[in-house]
């Protein structure tokens, strides 16, 4: 199932935690309410999807895992501001 949560991630982040919701219980076992990871669809999709990988894979979230999650905000908050200057 990995490889299609990457398939879809690459498509779009959102499709990915669509898919990952209905189809394992990763976020579950990753946030404790159900509504971080709703907010994260709509604001924040990629650090979502690593936050929640990311400490699936290890139980917590540590040294090598805070380079992707960083590397996934960073994403996030480019795909922000490119949106905004194609507008302008």
């Amino acid at each position: 199932m990995g490889c299609f949560v990457v398939l879809f991630a690459l498509i779009s982040p959102r499709l990915a935690i669509v898919f990952v919701w209905l189809f394992s219980n990763v976020f579950e076992r990753a946030y404790d309410d159900w509504w971080v990871p709703v907010l994260g669809f709509f604001f924040l999709p990629w650090t979502t999807l690593a936050w929640a990988f990311t400490w699936d894979s290890g139980r917590a979230v540590e040294g090598f895992d805070w380079f992707i999650v960083g590397l996934a905000f960073v994403i996030d908050i480019g795909s922000f501001v490119g949106g905004r200057r194609a507008r302008d």
